[in-house]
């Protein structure tokens, strides 16, 4: 199963490249992953069925008993095939619904991405994965509904689903927590088994499982929030036929059907989606007869049946049970096949609109009879497998009338029983109303022309019978599957022996004898031909009802609301000063810890040093420090302050930890050239105003806040109880990381998962820089070789720092020129050695990167930014971007080969006689015995990324400072001219791109 989402991973993220080499062809290529996953499934059918389970399983966080882990049982081995048969015969169909000059590129990828998510969230057994794979399916769908971003439907349909999904989604997470505190486990089976044996009636579990039903409620689209669904109607057809008929809606009906074996006897479980779902499911129907777009049709539709599938899902016992597996399958085969239809129709006429569509069922025979099937599979007409499900779902009804071992009194169940054959009512009424509308010639079709006169559109494009395949084998299986009531009773065995309150089913068939579901049946569907057939009166009808106060009304509120309270929360708290941020978030600090500083009775014992060295250290830092705060110069506070963090790397040394102290004097003297950068766009000296009483109050502040962190790190340091977990970290590091450098061991394995999301902020950090800077590119690519001289001189002169020519000679410096030249070599092998060696020995891919970042911001201070490009012609986007690509390939790539994320393999390579050479003068090592170790790919990476930060800061703070600068002093163009100015990235002359202090 692992293996199986990775594909869709992978295909996913090249499928862009596939769809512009193959155009629209390429989803053959795509719909092979699901089509696959559809094989494998099937191919888990003769262990599943015997009542086994496949299952796999990986450690993740195993402090917090969170697995990466699959478990395909019955129910989920049902869904499995859904979601890849029907995605497989999507992604098929999408070949001929999109143009072949333009197939999209983004959609064709994320519907695949979508596909292994909602694969991975019906088969995870883990519910962190599962919620984490709900979430996806939230995104992909966001991303699909919103396809086309230039029109406000799409963006406002999408957006509103992702927000409401989302609220949905992290009430479910709360749910999570809650259930996996209370039962000491994450997993989905193990949360099952310990519920059943030790009760579900406590007020924790209660309030855990309405908090999952409030996802399931939102993803299911049920009152209230079925609102979304009918708006996500702006995406493709195929996204339609695939998230809101056969996947990503079906989740929270997933969720309740693999919840309800055990919780539905929760207390507030089947009134709460007992009563939602019958109110769903007559809300959707009736909304259905008022709409002309047949898609939109369906949606409401699809809410309708949501409705009916919580409710028999819900209910908690053995009948419901298959009844509500076999209308969960029935109703992904109709109503993808009715979407797919509804495709080919808009593809093939130009409209949707029934009032215009008319005959086209005679021009489309086909595709007619494919939606003829699934339309009586949607009204529950015989002999379709719509038919049998709704048969067996209807007497598990019957049962809960006559008290089926729940706690549902008879006269609730009957109205909820009434309640539903009036819903099914609706449903073979709005189905008439679809297939009439979509095929049969009709005298009140019309088409206002241009010309001002009526017509209806009757013309259409052939079909290819490619487009029509996918709906054509949906609605012959739709028909197919009411003729093995029998194998489906049978198989479906698995998952309702789960449940232990209720009778036992009659069974899957077509033929129960006369019998109450088979009148229930009756009176629906007469119910329906009587209202298809009065649709005029009942259109009238409705026309006259009263407009209700609707919940999309309530939603937009809400958000408006919510939008005022940003407004005004934001003009109280954003003021625009700095000193009041500061002082706000500082006084905070200072009141709550603080505050709880004070509760504090048992204070550590403090030693103030261990040798007169450190007090040294602290009291040049202390005077720095007070002498930074009393500058009246920038750059001298600055310098000042660099002092502290050069102090806090001579305390590193001397407890004798080089490799932190190493980074230190990087990381502070990156941050004072940076700082010197920023400064030539600011005044020399602080405000020369006299004190004020603020500053009396800003220096308490400081004291505060000084005293708080201080005694935050004595109680901090003083409070641990248990042995320290780093205690065992130089043994780990060698046996597990063969490295000898605790820290860079610790980076690069122990904890590479934490590095991993450090660096990906830092690439977050440096795009943020850049775009403050940059209008179009990170890199000017500007040419800076001079031209070759003309006439009979030399052809040409070798020049180093070819930058330095562009400089003005009263800003150049030669020793700086020359110096450079002799140091940035020099600082690139040392930057080099740092990233090699560091696994054994101060340095790292962070310390390297840093060296290397130093060496071209040296370049650039030495001859300025076209030197800066000459030293490296190269987009730090890219350079950012491959390393972090590096870095995570290097992180995953041990679970190809078996092992664990982040893993490392020792590399020895033994050159044998190349070793040493006898010369005259005794042996000579020439390859030696290198050892390397795997994680140095991952360290790589860290070094390709700090480079491109650095590069980042010197061309967005260095360069392109100087060339905003050189605008700035560029003379204005006479009003006549018509030459605009140069833009930011256009080469400009650069007339003294200086050092730091440049004025």
């Amino acid at each position: 199963m692992t293996l199986l989402l990775a594909v869709h991973l992978g295909v996913a993220l090249v499928a862009p490249w596939l769809l512009r080499a193959l155009r629209c062809r390429a989803f053959y290529v795509l719909a092979l992953v699901p089509a696959a996953t559809a094989v494998w499934t099937a191919l888990q059918g003769p262990t599943v069925l015997a009542g086994g389970v496949v299952s796999e399983r990986f450690a993740w966080i195993p402090a917090l008993g969170i697995d990466v882990s699959f478990r395909m049982g019955l129910l989920q081995w049902v869904l499995t095939l859904v979601v890849s048969g029907i995605g497989a015969l999507v992604l098929f169909y999408c070949r001929f619904y999109f143009s072949h000059d333009e197939p999209p590129l983004r959609t064709g990828a994320v519907l695949l991405a979508f596909a292994g998510a909602m694969t991975g969230l019906v088969t995870s057994d883990d519910l962190i994965g599962l919620y984490v794979f709900w979430e996806l399916t939230t995104v992909f769908s966001y991303l699909l509904v919103g396809h086309n971003p230039r029109f406000a439907a799409n963006r406002r349909a999408a957006l509103t689903a992702l927000i409401v999904t989302t609220f949905g989604g992290l009430a479910m997470l709360t749910g999570i927590v809650l259930l996996g505190v209370r039962y000491d486990t994450f997993s989905l089976s193990g949360v099952l088994d310990a519920a059943a044996a030790g009760g579900v009636g406590s007020a924790y579990v209660v309030t855990a499982v309405m908090l999952l039903l409030v996802g399931a409620l939102t993803k299911s689209a049920l009152v209230p929030f079925h609102f979304w669904l009918p708006g996500a109607m702006a995406a493709p057809t195929p996204v339609s036929a695939y998230l809101h008929a056969a996947a990503m809606v079906k989740a929270g009906v997933y969720l309740v059907a693999v919840l309800a074996p055990v919780f539905a006897q929760t207390p507030g479980w089947r009134p709460v989606l007992l009563t939602l779902g019958a109110a769903t499911m007559i809300l959707g129907g009736w909304r259905s007869l008022r709409q002309y777009d047949i898609k939109v049709l369906l949606a409401y539709g699809t809410v309708s049946q949501l409705g009916f599938l919580m409710v028999l899902c819900g209910i908690g016992t053995r009948s419901a049970a298959l009844g509500g597996l076999a209308l969960l399958v029935a109703h992904a085969l109709f109503k993808s096949t009715l979407f797919l239809v509804v495709g080919i129709v808009d593809h093939s006429t130009g409209t949707r609109d029934l009032r215009r569509l008319s005959g086209v069922g005679r021009r489309m025979p086909v595709v007619a009879g494919a939606a003829l099937l699934a339309g009586a599979s949607m009204a529950a007409l015989p002999p379709t497998l719509g038919f049998t499900a709704k048969e067996a779902g209807f007497e598990s009804l019957t049962y809960l009338v006559g008290g089926d071992g729940t706690a549902v009194a008879p006269l609730p169940a009957a109205l909820l029983a009434a309640t539903l054959v009036a819903g099914s009512a609706l449903t073979v009424a709005y189905t008439l109303r679809f297939w009439w509308g979509a095929f049969v010639g009709k005298r009140d079709a019309y088409f206002l022309d241009a010309s001002g006169q009526d017509r209806p559109v009757t013309a259409c494009h052939p079909v290819p019978a490619g487009f029509a395949a996918a709906p054509v084998l949906l609605g012959l299986l739709c028909l197919a599957g009411g003729f093995v009531g029998r194998q489906l009773t049978e198989g479906f065995a698995g998952y309702v022996d789960a449940f232990a309150v209720g009778e036992e089913s009659h069974g899957i068939a077509l033929w129960h004898g006369f019998s109450v579901p088979l009148l229930m049946s009756a009176l629906a569907v007469a119910g329906g031909v009587v209202l298809f057939w009065q649709r005029a009166f009942i259109a009238r009808a409705q026309s006259t009802f009263p407009a209700p106060y609707e919940a999309e009304t309530a939603y937009q509120r809400i958000m408006r609301g919510l939008d005022r309270l940003s407004v005004e929360t934001t003009a109280v708290t954003q003021r625009g000063s700095v000193p009041v941020y500061l002082t706000s978030i500082l006084a905070v600090l200072v009141v709550f810890p603080g505050g709880a500083l004070l509760l504090v009775r048992d204070w550590p014992t403090v030693r103030l040093f261990d040798s007169p060295a450190q007090l040294l250290a602290g009291a040049v830092m202390a005077v720095a420090a007070i002498t930074a705060a009393t500058s009246r110069g920038r750059l001298r506070a600055v310098m000042l302050a660099g002092v502290t963090g050069y102090g806090v790397a001579v305390l590193f040394l001397l407890h004798g930890a080089p490799d932190l102290a190493l980074t230190q004097v990087l990381v502070e003297t990156v941050t004072l050239v940076i700082f010197s950068l920023v400064l030539r766009k600011l005044p020399k000296y602080f405000t020369t105003r006299p004190l004020s009483s603020s500053r009396w109050w800003r220096l308490v502040v400081a004291l505060l806040v000084g005293g708080v962190v201080v005694g935050i790190a004595l109680v901090a340091a003083g409070a641990r109880v248990a042995v320290p977990v780093s205690i065992t970290y130089p043994e780990v590091a060698y046996t597990f990381g063969y490295g000898k450098n605790v820290v860079n061991v610790t980076l690069v394995d122990i904890r590479s998962w934490d590095t991993m999301g450090e660096v990906a902020v830092l690439v977050v950090a440096a795009t943020g820089v850049a775009s403050l800077i940059f209008l179009r590119s990170r890199y000017s690519a500007r040419p800076v070789r001079p031209e070759a001289p003309t006439g009979g001189g030399a052809v040409g002169r070798t020049v180093w720092l070819r930058g330095g020519e562009t400089l003005s000679p009263t800003r150049r410096s030669i020793v700086f020129e020359v110096v450079t030249r002799v140091l940035f070599p020099v600082m690139i092998v040392v930057s080099v050695y740092l990233l090699v060696a560091g696994h054994n020995a101060p340095g790292g891919g962070f310390a390297g990167g840093l060296v290397a970042g130093m060496a071209l911001m040296v370049r650039y201070l030495a001859a300025g930014s076209r030197e800066l490009d000459e030293a490296a012609p190269v987009d730090a986007g890219k350079v950012l971007g491959g390393g972090l690509a590096l870095a995570a390939l290097g992180l995953l790539a041990p679970v190809v080969i078996g092992g664990r994320i982040g893993q490392s393999y020792d590399i020895s390579v033994d050159f044998g006689a190349l070793e040493a050479v006898r010369t005259p003068f005794g042996e000579l090592a020439v390859m030696g015995s290198p050892h390397l170790v795997t994680s140095v790919f991952f360290d790589i990476g860290i070094y390709l990324i700090v480079n491109g930060v650095m590069l980042d800061l010197a061309r967005s703070l260095g360069s392109g400072i100087d060339t905003h600068e050189a605008e700035d002093r560029a003379p204005a163009p006479h009003p006549h001219e018509t030459t605009a100015r140069p833009s930011r990235r256009a080469p400009m002359p650069e007339r003294g791109s200086s050092p730091v202090g440049a004025p």
